[in-house]
């Protein structure tokens, strides 16, 4: 029998297909989670728009958006404080799509990885039942996508140009499927948006989604106003992972003046009636927005075990080079 000859004008492009050939090489990765990721990555604005509600087509196709959840998975949860936990899903869509807060140091590390990491189970790291690794293929293929929670968002932060996509297959996949929303930068360019985000007081977050190979795949530079995730944690949809740090003030430093607290895009800190700051622990989630706009380094950060592990990208990287000498 001859060679099967190819499609002259295949049905999907090039970095589609090299999407689809990554999931293939997963185990659980299923025709429903491939159709889910192609969905989200080439109708990120639909699908994301649709979630929030803040799409022109929401009520209409809010339907077809439930097909993509999984039985067990609900857009809220009954629960007020429902738990992060690698063993008990929430019930909610949280349990595969999720975002862990980072301080900016973190958040620039994560960028300025210059080697590829393979750390498939980032087990409490990442609390959630699915979509925990972190696989980084050319991690210096960056792309900056106009942010999808902003843009159908009446009177959005901005500017619109602040989630970063990182990695392949992602990079190429994104570029491709948004060309007019979408654009290539190098690491420098990376650090400068979210050293400016962080100055506007937005917080970081490195995304996973089960869809998205069950992986890291997108640093978003958030606000409480616009952003979906942030949104639904506040509602009870458990979608973001606490950084392992939480705010303490230094009463002695402190002098009320309510900087931090009107920074904070968790609502973590009010004044109480000695006119120092309070952090709610329960609230923070360890940014350390508060901590860069103090004027007088009244409040600082400090690790916090019982919120969860930091995100140590040293760490992986030792990871990395242990396991390329093996």
């Amino acid at each position: 029998m001859g060679k099967r000859k190819r499609l002259r004008f295949p049905l999907f492009s090039k970095a589609t297909r090299a999407f689809f050939r990554a999931g293939r090489r997963l185990p659980d990765y299923n025709f429903s989670d491939k159709v889910h990721g192609y969905f989200y990555g080439r109708w990120t604005y639909l699908y994301i728009g649709i979630g929030k509600g803040d799409h022109p087509w929401a009520k209409r196709l809010a339907p077809l958006f439930r097909l993509f959840s999984r039985p067990d998975e609900s857009t809220g949860s009954s629960d007020p404080n429902p738990i992060h936990s690698v063993t008990i899903a929430t019930g909610t869509l949280a349990d595969g799509y999720h975002g862990k807060t980072l301080p900016l140091e973190t958040a620039r590390q994560l960028v300025l990885v210059n080697e590829p990491i393979h750390v498939p189970d980032l087990e409490q790291v990442i609390p959630y039942v699915r979509a925990r690794s972190i696989i980084l293929e050319n991690p210096d293929h960056i792309v900056v996508l106009d942010c999808p929670c902003r843009k159908f968002k009446e009177n959005p932060c901005l500017p619109m140009d602040v989630c970063l996509i990182v990695g392949e297959p992602f990079a190429s996949f994104v570029s491709e499927t948004h060309p007019d929303s979408a654009r290539w930068i190098t690491r420098e360019e990376a650090i400068r948006i979210l050293e400016e985000e962080d100055a506007r007081g937005h917080v970081h977050h490195a995304f996973f989604k089960d869809a998205m190979l069950g992986r890291f795949y997108a640093i978003c530079n958030c606000c409480a106003c616009c952003c979906g995730a942030m949104g639904a944690h506040k509602n009870g949809t458990p979608m973001l992972a606490s950084s392992g740090y939480i705010a303490v003030v230094d009463a002695e430093n402190c002098i009320g003046c309510r900087t931090c607290e009107e920074y904070c895009q968790f609502g973590a800190l009010s004044l109480d009636r000695n006119g120092v700051m309070v952090v709610n622990s329960e609230l923070c989630m360890g940014c350390a927005v508060c901590e860069s706009k103090c004027p007088e380094e009244g409040i600082y950060l400090i690790p916090a075990p019982e919120k969860g592990i930091p995100l140590e990208i040293d760490k992986l990287m030792q990871a990395a080079l242990q396991a390329s000498m093996d």
